[in-house]
């Protein structure tokens, strides 16, 4: 096994803002790797997500971001268990992150399952006009629909979205990571985007 320095561990920790423990047993986890221990942080803290997710969130945060010449501001509203953890500065700073990356993308939705289905099939009615009118078989047309489906719903569902911050992250990746870190269930309950002249 690895000598695991405390270099290593701190060089973790600035990657990946977890505790000096779980970046240690990471490490430990890894040899001494240091991508596959950022690797492995993640998926610790997916299965935290996985496991709080059905707890209630009824505290939280509600923070703004308004852009320079304001014509552009954003209202988020994001929820945790405690009053505690909707205290903390990493809670509050994913809340004003979230209001700022909805300004500069507008997404339509939160979640997949929140994509109003009139929109979703009037989408996949342009995508079916598209494929015909390019030539494509018939028996093709179906499958290339539902892929041009899925890149749209990657695009405007908030949490499908690259983080704007750091594209190689999405919103669910970043929630996923806040959850591990301060190990209570938190949402993106709802969100409201104002624009000057936009209805």
């Amino acid at each position: 096994m690895a000598d695991i320095t405390a270099a290593m561990v701190k060089e973790l920790r600035d990657r990946t803002n977890a505790g000096m423990m779980d970046c240690k047993k990471a490490l430990q986890e890894c040899g001494g790797d240091m991508d596959k221990a950022v690797e492995y942080l993640r998926k610790k803290g997916l299965a935290v997500a996985a496991k709080r997710a059905g707890r209630a969130t009824s505290e939280g945060t509600i923070q703004s971001y308004l852009h320079a010449g304001n014509k552009l501001g954003v209202m988020v509203e994001v929820n945790c268990e405690t009053d505690f953890v909707a205290k903390t500065d990493q809670f509050v700073d994913f809340a004003r992150d979230i209001a700022m990356h909805i300004a500069a993308t507008n997404p339509l939705c939160i979640a997949r399952e929140d994509a109003p289905q009139d929109i979703l099939d009037k989408e996949r009615e342009i995508y079916r006009q598209q494929a015909i009118e390019q030539g494509k078989p018939e028996n093709i047309v179906d499958k290339i629909v539902e892929g041009r489906i899925e890149k749209y719903l990657k695009e405007v569902c908030l949490l499908d979205q690259p983080f704007v911050k750091n594209p190689d992250v999405t919103i669910q990746d970043l929630l996923n990571e806040l959850i591990g870190k301060l190990g209570e269930n938190i949402t993106i309950r709802r969100f409201a985007r104002f624009q000057v002249g936009q209805e």
